[in-house]
């Protein structure tokens, strides 16, 4: 298979999870910034998410009333919108985040089945 092609279907797995991480990682710790969030996706094994894929995402998750979203002045840069969890993105992921992880762990078990023959 092209690595193309397989990167194609790494870009959709973390399509499908991609809301619930960001608001794991902004509950995990309080609040974050674009760059910072691309960091920590990074660090938590979900390496080279792209500004173009993450700041969009954000501004949804924002104007969907899942993020607070605040403006404040950089220190000797520019100036950074930072985000927050409001209590209803605490709720979707309340929600959501259980139903992810019974979701995964079934898809793994499935893999993993076919992966052994």
């Amino acid at each position: 298979m092209a690595n193309k092609t397989i990167a194609a279907r790494q870009t959709q797995w973390l399509r499908g999870v991609l809301d619930l991480a960001v608001l794991a990682l902004l509950a995990e710790g309080g609040e974050g910034y674009g760059y910072t969030l691309l960091q920590r996706l990074a660090e938590a094994g979900l390496p080279d998410m792209k500004a173009g894929t993450l700041y969009p995402l954000l501004n949804r998750l924002a104007a969907d009333g899942l993020l607070h979203a605040e403006w404040r002045a950089g220190e000797g840069g520019p100036g950074r919108k930072f985000f927050a969890l409001t209590d209803e993105g605490h709720a979707v992921l309340a929600e959501q985040g259980p139903k992810w992880i019974e979701f995964a762990k079934n898809s793994i078990s499935v893999v993993e089945r076919g992966v052994r023959e």
